[in-house]
């Protein structure tokens, strides 16, 4: 997808107004979910006005993934908490499940969410499988969903607000290609083997590997743990400690490989791609590392709600989102790390400064 930006996409809609768009898509153009997030281009269509309007206090469900392994998920629920809180007036109650990284506590979560007749419901799905059932009954209850942070095998969601992960995984293969001159061995480490997001990005990166001269020697799953990454990249390095570069779609995973390499002595720390942890910023920027730092933003969830809360207030909306920030380089790293906060904390974010010292205050 190209990349607009605000500007460009208020010419377009001044531009499209002027030519005589119809109203309703011209509400729609209106409509700003989070920063570097724009309807997705080709075919998409609008949700109509009023379809899901509903009067009066709202009651919110939230079916998430897992709230573990990666502090990302964690954020992604305060981030939604945040907004549920600024939103007190027009919401009346909240109901946040985690599915604990299990299919079928995420099948169970959403028929749950469904029964309570809430009047919307935002999911980050495990799999692209393990919400569709949910999906599906949403549907048929009348009741519209907003799917984020992962696709889902089934057209009968209402709205999805997406990460560009095939970006996110070529940029990161790039990186690498271009910093090691094209040659040299390279391990690769995946997050939650099933999880969509994982798949794209690393569909995304071997679509640049293949064509590279890099050799990938080892491509395993590191779970977005810490643990599992640190162990996967202890056993490489003994077994072949000539590695030229790491490839990780995920910062956790990417402090596991920097600590297994220093702890075994490595004389050289090959470039390492990250993500923006403030944990991998604060390496980066203290080691002067080699890396670059594709942004899955935590906030995700509050455009996944701020969408939830267009359909309600029965707002045209268009039904496909993409969130492609700029990646984190050396140039820019200054301007999203955060000496003052722990290395919990994931930028960017939509919560103010108060709200993060409370939560990552270092």
């Amino acid at each position: 997808m190209k990349r607009r930006t605000f500007l460009q996409a208020g010419s377009a809609l001044a531009a499209a107004t002027a030519l005589g768009m119809p109203r309703a898509l011209r509400a729609a153009e209106e409509v700003n979910l989070l920063a570097d997030t724009w309807p997705s281009e080709g075919d998409n269509p609008v949700v109509e006005a009023g379809k899901f309007a509903k009067a009066g206090s709202w009651k919110i469900g939230h079916s998430h993934y897992g709230l573990a392994g990666s502090t990302h998920t964690y954020q992604t629920a305060f981030e939604a908490e945040y907004e549920i809180a600024r939103s007190k007036d027009r919401v009346a109650d909240y109901q946040f499940r985690s599915a604990d990284l299990n299919p079928s506590k995420q099948v169970a979560d959403i028929e749950d969410l469904v029964a309570q007749k809430v009047d919307a419901i935002i999911i980050a799905p495990l799999t692209t499988g393990s919400a569709v059932e949910g999906i599906k009954k949403a549907k048929a209850a009348g009741i519209p969903t907003v799917v984020y942070l992962g696709r889902v095998d089934t057209e009968d969601f209402t709205v999805q607000v997406q990460g560009d992960d095939f970006y996110f995984g070529r940029v990161m293969a790039q990186f690498l290609v271009d910093k090691l001159g094209n040659q040299g061995k390279v391990w690769v480490l995946r997050g939650v083997a099933g999880h969509p997001i994982d798949a794209d990005r690393y569909n995304g990166a071997m679509e640049v590997f293949n064509k590279s001269g890099l050799q990938i020697t080892s491509t395993q799953h590191g779970s977005w743990s810490y643990e599992d990454s640190k162990k996967i990249a202890e056993n490489l390095y003994l077994s072949d400690p000539d590695v030229a570069g790491v490839w990780t779609d995920g910062a956790n995973m990417s402090l596991g490989v920097l600590d297994a390499l220093q702890e075994a002595g490595a004389s050289t720390i090959p470039p390492i791609t990250g993500e923006a942890l403030n944990g991998w910023m604060r390496r980066w920027n203290d080691e002067k590392l080699s890396s670059i730092g594709p942004i899955c933003p935590p906030a995700l969830s509050t455009a996944a709600l701020r969408a939830a809360f267009a359909l309600l207030d029965g707002k045209p909306i268009h039904r496909n989102w993409t969130n492609r920030p700029k990646p984190i380089t050396d140039e820019t790293l200054s301007q999203f790390y955060r000496v003052d906060l722990t290395d919990a904390y994931w930028a960017p974010t939509e919560m103010p400064n108060e709200k993060l010292l409370e939560y990552f205050k270092a």
